[in-house]
């Protein structure tokens, strides 16, 4: 069975974005050290179009072969006119205003998400990447079975959160932990089941 694996970028105070929804400031951080041991590690989450930007080349997918994303994280490369953002992924974006695909690259999940995603974790493949925001991960968090989290070294004091899943203890595993000298620290935690 495929991982849904919710990779974020959040402060101390965990936010993952400014109350607007913008989380440019996140960038102040990315330092070369760090930046290139994520890349690494999980190049299929640069968008396709920055990775060409920048010159970088992902290669063939290690981690993840799908993404599933809300129609506020998708909204700013879509109104940019980038209409399949990660062209290396299938992608596929949950939303109640989408009803058709503005791209054949990209499915649209207007029903139940959760069923989708399990459907999507039964098929054959490499891990899912959650890419957010805080309304479908509280929709799919019974789903995720791990969560990498880069912490930032910024307190925020307000914004979107990294989930709006409502109140339930549910069980963490720590499976790793490493802070980098720019201040970022990453946690990995898998699901207890």
């Amino acid at each position: 069975m495929r991982k849904l694996t919710y990779y974020v970028a959040t402060s101390v105070d965990g936010f993952i974005a400014a109350p607007d929804g913008d989380g440019d400031f996140f960038n102040k951080w990315l330092d070369p050290e760090f930046s290139g041991v994520m890349f690494a590690e999980f190049a299929e989450t640069v968008p396709t179009h920055i990775q060409r930007a920048h010159g970088l080349d992902a290669g063939e997918p290690k981690r993840f072969d799908a993404i599933v994303m809300g129609r506020g994280t998708y909204d700013p490369a879509y109104t940019a006119g980038i209409t399949s953002p990660y062209a290396h992924l299938d992608q596929y974006v949950a939303s109640r205003s989408l009803t058709e695909s503005p791209d054949p690259a990209v499915e649209i999940i207007g029903g139940d998400v959760a069923a989708r995603v399990r459907e999507l974790k039964a098929r054959p493949g490499l891990g899912i990447y959650l890419c957010g925001g805080a309304d479908l991960v509280g929709q799919l968090v019974e789903e995720i079975d791990e969560f990498v989290v880069k912490t930032y070294p910024v307190f925020t004091g307000s914004g979107i959160p990294m989930s709006r899943a409502g109140f339930d203890l549910r069980e963490l595993e720590l499976t790793d932990v490493r802070s980098f000298p720019g201040g970022q620290v990453v946690t990995t935690y898998a699901r207890k089941r």
